[in-house]
């Protein structure tokens, strides 16, 4: 894999032991400089470990290094546009400072399109630089699904740092019992349970597997029985974990995340439409958010049917409200109407950054 200056992705030393340095070198055909890319475990490989972020670190400047597969987060990469992105931090694989030295380190940062983050994989062409939230892509490109996950943040814990969520837990009183992590996985409604269930069967034995009978217990209602007064005290400590952290966003990409997209690509709306579908999923549950768009298709078509991006996406939202103001919780739509219905009026389809909107009287700017 070669990057900046035409230079090697390389192992220093062509050392196999765990925590050795990665870095930029002069080609030389060596098997430290030999990767393997397009794993089903979405890692990358040479000398028969893995291309990881050292100690898991969503930090910029984080250093990257070699390390024992553990199919943990952070050693998964995806390629986009030219760059690698790193799953655990939704950063990219960057060559520190941009300089082009032999040995110079390798690292994760936020996601630029400069050409110190821009790699040439096998089988590939060289990558041409493109800017962090190119017009026309999908929620599904990184830079979009970051910026879908910021989003959802400030309107979920009134943040953008949507990372420090792994640890939050609440009951908010909607009636769902304990409301948890990244998207809000819920005691009374099957996906914290299945999220759990997924964590333990990656690691046995880990500080929340105790509460499985308990949280089928509690499925459907929002009892909190044989959950208190430890589980959010474990929750909290589970969150520290990057298997757990990885769980997290796999259950939420699963359940969530991609489905919507799916929905909105087959609608031929943009990634604001996708962000609708997606934002409305979180909130009520992905056939909550089916039921929506079933309601909105008596005021409008979307365009794969024919109809009017805009005017399709303004009945969709339309509908989402009304749902919203069915439950005192969630009452308080500004989540649409000083987010989502800004970016439509502006005519921002593809959700460029900067975007500067509002949610619960809060002012937040992305980009």
């Amino acid at each position: 894999m070669t990057g900046l200056g035409g230079k090697c992705i390389d192992v220093a030393g062509a050392s196999s032991a765990n925590g050795t340095a990665v870095q930029l070198y002069d080609c030389n055909g060596s098997a430290a400089q030999t990767w393997t890319v397009g794993n089903t475990d979405n890692s990358i490989r040479a000398l028969g470990k893995c291309l990881d972020v050292t100690a898991a670190s969503t930090a910029n400047g984080a250093k990257v290094q070699l390390y024992e597969c553990n199919n943990t987060a952070a050693q998964k990469w995806t390629a986009s546009n030219g760059a690698l992105v790193n799953s655990g931090s939704g950063k990219c694989l960057d060559v520190t400072d941009r300089s082009t030295a032999n040995g110079a380190r390798l690292q994760i940062w936020t996601c630029g399109g400069t050409t110190n983050q821009l790699w040439n994989l096998p089988g590939s062409g060289t990558p041409t630089p493109t800017p962090t939230t190119p017009t026309g892509t999908n929620l599904d490109d990184a830079a979009k699904k970051n910026v879908a996950m910021q989003l959802v943040s400030a309107a979920e814990n009134s943040s953008l740092d949507w990372r420090a969520q792994f640890s939050y837990i609440e009951d908010i009183g909607d009636g769902r019992g304990y409301t948890a992590g990244i998207i809000g996985f819920c005691s009374g409604t099957g996906d914290m349970l299945e999220l759990v269930e997924a964590y333990t069967r990656t690691k046995p034995g880990n500080v929340l597997a105790g509460y499985l009978p308990a949280l089928r217990n509690v499925n459907g209602t929002s009892s909190h029985a044989g959950l208190d007064p430890n589980f959010p005290r474990d929750w909290r400590t589970a969150a520290n974990d990057s298997v757990f952290q990885a769980a997290q966003e796999s259950e939420r990409d699963r359940v969530y995340f991609n489905p919507s997209v799916r929905d909105g690509k087959n609608d031929q709306v943009r990634a604001l439409g996708q962000f609708a579908y997606y934002d409305a999923a979180v909130m009520h549950g992905y056939e909550g958010m089916r039921q929506i768009r079933s309601r909105a298709l008596n005021r409008a078509k979307p365009p794969a049917q024919g109809g009017d991006e805009r005017t399709w996406l303004n009945a969709f939202l339309d509908e989402r409200v009304i749902e919203m103001k069915k439950e005192e919780a969630h009452s308080d739509t500004s989540r649409v109407d000083t987010a989502q219905r800004v970016f439509l009026n502006n005519g921002n389809f593809n959700l460029n950054t900067p975007l500067t909107f509002a949610v619960y009287g809060q002012q937040f700017r992305i980009g």
